[in-house]
């Protein structure tokens, strides 16, 4: 990804969390020259600051063959907001789009022992829906069982990360303010998240 130096994220915490808050992200490989993505819900972790990605394909789903021959590609990307020019200052300008990005490298394994992939299933429920933990945990193991025949679990080991934030960097302090302004003001949710983020 092509990231001029003032749109650099070299935090490893603003990376992480970043990817926590938009954890639904699309995972990329290539099989035959051919790229193929999928998009799936991540469980970011961080133990001895090693970062892990984990999720789990529909087993149907044939992009999990692939996971463990090449690197693979995973983008978390969201927010993003349209800037208009009649947040700047000269006329003479040109629309632009600022966004957050970040792309992760790194080599995948695939999760066969049963107990490892019920523990992807329960880390998925406890990370999206805390509260159906108390349901799922009373459910038959024979069910349990059944759910995870249907999906193949894997992890992610990083071995490169290129993070991005766009935030009108290059743009004077008054216009920045005007376009947080504009951005705050829309009903759209994107364009609010990156006013948000560029008032940080």
């Amino acid at each position: 990804m092509y990231i001029p130096n003032s749109n650099l994220i070299k935090d490893k915490s603003e990376i992480i969390s970043f990817m926590k808050q938009f954890s639904f992200a699309t995972i990329i490989t290539s099989k035959n020259n051919l790229p193929i993505a999928t998009h799936l819900p991540f469980i970011i972790s961080n133990v001895d600051d090693n970062i892990t990605l984990t999720s789990h394909f529909a087993k149907e789903n044939n992009q999990w063959q692939d996971i463990e021959n090449n690197q693979v590609l995973v983008i978390f990307s969201e927010p993003h907001a349209y800037i208009s020019t009649k947040n700047y200052d000269k006329e003479l300008n040109v629309p632009t789009w600022n966004y957050i990005s970040i792309h992760i490298y790194g080599n995948a394994k695939i999760i066969t022992k049963t107990d490892d992939v019920l523990k992807v299933l329960e880390k998925t429920i406890d990370n999206y829906e805390p509260s159906f933990m108390d349901k799922y945990v009373n459910f038959p193991i024979d069910y349990k069982l059944k759910m995870i025949n249907g999906i193949v679990a894997f992890e992610i080991l990083i071995t490169d990360i290129q993070a991005k934030k766009k935030l009108s960097q290059n743009r004077s302090e008054t216009e920045k303010k005007k376009i947080i302004e504009s951005l705050s003001k829309s009903e759209k949710t994107n364009e609010k998240l990156i006013a948000d983020y560029m008032k940080m």
